[in-house]
């Protein structure tokens, strides 16, 4: 393994200076909007209005950093605590929990994104899955009135262990039997203001299609506005009226929902997630935002509020496409001819290393040659009870468990991946060993002080450019989904899933300061924190940092950019990560395998996003 490291940029000012929130007499209070799936440099004054003001008028922090594996939970995890995900343990939104989930459907992977399941997994790992305190936590151990409004899933995640008694919180969920339970201040507050007790569905934004009809042609406008109702015209109100200090978490489940499930493009790449359902959903989110801020300038408190935008990734156009894949040489009633099913790398592995496949969302029933697991999840081994390989599949990057620590299988495991064509980039768990052609989980900070099982492998899937003047803008992935050819993924390293969105504006932030160094969610986190006074207690050493030179008379570190290559593989593939680096803190760019992964140049030429 060969690093290389080279000077970004020169600043002389050492981190010393303590940010000029801290010195603050009077607690600032918080907003954080959090527009899912917002690409980093898709917003402009035509796009995002609203967006693009805070970011031309506060800061601009040109050079952000989704972490990857680029899911929503993952990095609503890292939002919440300020940690990198080694620390948190949320790996993806579907992982491998080593015990079966009653709520997720009696399934030993399930997908996260639900509170019943939050809860169900607090339990099990001693009420406290995250392993951190976070900022929402926090802040109400202080006296802070606090809320998370939003989508089901990560607004939960920001008080997982209260619940509800405290803070309040507002998704998909409110109102009915799996939903977290609103105070009866809140429900007063609710009925005076004309607001049901429930929030409405999605309608017609959460129809994905299938392979032969398209998916929405709609944003989430009506169950957004509801959501942005209650914040401006209720929380907002409530809180002024107690006179303290306060944080808002605001998650728009827009645009991500609108491009994932997008019908503008059904299995064609273009115009993929840039259609106008998907700018719709952009759009959808701005507004939201927009009244958002009338809302805090009617009631006196812009003044006195500072707001920080971070998307939690960015997005991709899908490929089902695959020259190598057995599983894409069988005929599925559910799928195109020659496309890759759901499931596609659960197949390939079963047949690679001759084990059986069952399906984990099926009762472990077995999976029959002509079919894929419901869900793509694929648990492999003669037991489904006692699997020798798990898959969570995920989207634009897959996580791959062996229980059993075996290093031949492991090893048999790693080759089979390095023959796909869908493959760029392949991670390992550090207990397992060093493999040619891979790289250690720990390089990308994923190996940390998590309660949660660590994957024993990290797939990501290969992904390039459709052809646009801003390549990240119309990143295309292979994805392992549902979804169709031409809806939207995020999960993998391309730098159009890493390069996410993130701005800041109010009294703690400089005015008009454009920030080249590198950011991720983790310094979202522990810069939100930061201007609030608050003091973690870590359990573990992966943090962000405090992004200080964003701050009035703050610290403006040096910043360095570095390469990590594996040794190659017996066919000559290797996994290269690109990063940067402020202090000990790592900021991962793009990887992969050279010419495989948008933003990651083949060696002697120059490609697209970089």
């Amino acid at each position: 393994m060969r690093r290389t490291t080279v000077l970004l940029s020169a600043s002389l000012i050492a981190l010393t200076a303590t940010a000029a929130s801290a010195q603050n007499a009077a607690p600032r209070n918080l907003i954080l909007f959090v527009p899912d799936g917002l690409r980093g440099r898709i917003v402009t004054p035509q796009t995002a209005p609203a967006m693009a003001e805070i970011r031309d008028k506060g800061v601009h922090f040109k050079n952000s950093h989704s972490l990857f594996p680029t899911f929503t939970m993952a990095n609503g995890s890292a939002m919440a605590t300020g940690h990198y995900l080694g620390d948190t343990g949320v790996f993806s939104n579907t992982i491998f929990t080593g015990y079966t989930s009653v709520p997720a459907g009696d399934t030993v992977v399930p997908f996260i994104e639900n509170d019943a399941v939050l809860g169900d997994i607090d339990e099990h790992f001693s009420g406290d899955y995250l392993n951190e305190e976070t900022l929402l936590k926090m802040a109400r151990a202080q006296g802070f009135s606090t809320a998370a409004i939003g989508k089901l899933g990560p607004t939960l995640q920001f008080d997982h262990g209260d619940r509800g008694k405290t803070t309040i919180v507002i998704d998909d969920s409110t109102g009915g039997k799996a939903g977290v339970s609103l105070s009866d201040e809140m429900k007063d507050a609710l009925t005076k203001a004309n607001l049901p007790l429930a929030t409405p569905s999605r309608g017609d934004n959460g129809k994905a299609g299938d392979a032969k009809t398209p998916g929405t042609t709609s944003a989430n406008v009506a169950q957004q506005a509801y959501m942005a109702d209650v914040a401006a015209k209720v929380v907002l109100p409530m809180f002024k009226a107690r006179n303290k200090p306060f944080v808002l978490v605001f998650w728009s489940r827009d645009p991500d929902g609108s491009q994932h499930n997008t019908g503008d493009s059904l299995n064609t790449i273009t115009p993929g997630i840039n259609g106008p359902t998907s700018m719709a959903g952009i759009k959808n989110a701005d507004d939201n935002l927009a009244q958002l801020r009338k809302a805090l300038d009617e009631l006196g408190l812009s003044a006195s509020t500072n707001i920080m935008i971070s998307s939690d990734h960015g997005f991709s156009t899908i490929s089902k496409e695959s020259r190598t894949s057995p599983s894409a040489k069988i005929s599925y009633a559910d799928t195109p001819k020659d496309f890759l099913p759901m499931g596609f790398l659960a197949i390939d592995l079963a047949k690679a290393l001759n084990l059986p496949l069952f399906d984990p969302n099926d009762k472990n029933a077995a999976v029959a040659a002509d079919a894929h697991p419901k869900a793509g999840n694929g648990v492999l081994g003669k037991d489904p009870t006692k699997p020798e390989v798990v898959i969570a599949t995920n989207g634009g990057s897959d996580l791959v468990y062996i229980p059993g620590k075996d290093r031949k299988l492991v090893d048999r495991t790693i080759k089979a991946l390095l023959e796909q064509d869908y493959v760029s980039g392949i991670f390992v768990n550090d207990d397992l060993g060093r493999f040619p052609g891979t790289l250690p989980m720990s390089q990308l900070n994923l190996i940390g002080k998590a309660v949660t099982p660590q994957p024993s492998i990290v797939v990501n899937f290969r992904s390039w450019s459709s052809g646009c003047e801003e390549p990240t803008n119309c990143s295309v992935q292979v994805a392992d989904t549902v979804l169709r050819q031409g809806q939207g993924m995020h999960g993998s390293f391309s730098r159009g899933d890493t390069l996410n969105f993130t701005a800041a504006i109010g009294p703690d932030f400089k005015s008009g300061y454009v920030d080249a160094l590198p950011v991720s969610n983790a310094d979202v986190g522990a810069t939100a924190a930061k201007v609030l006074g608050l003091m973690q207690k870590p359990k573990g050493t992966l943090a962000g940092r405090v992004m200080t030179e964003a701050m009035p008379n703050g610290a403006t570190p040096q910043a360095y950019a570095g390469s990590v290559k594996s040794k190659p593989a017996a066919n000559g593939l290797r996994t290269v990560l690109n990063f940067q680096r402020v202090g000990t803190q790592r900021y991962f760019d793009t990887a992969g395998f050279p010419g495989r992964t948008l933003g990651l140049e083949e060696e002697n030429k120059k490609t697209a996003g970089k």
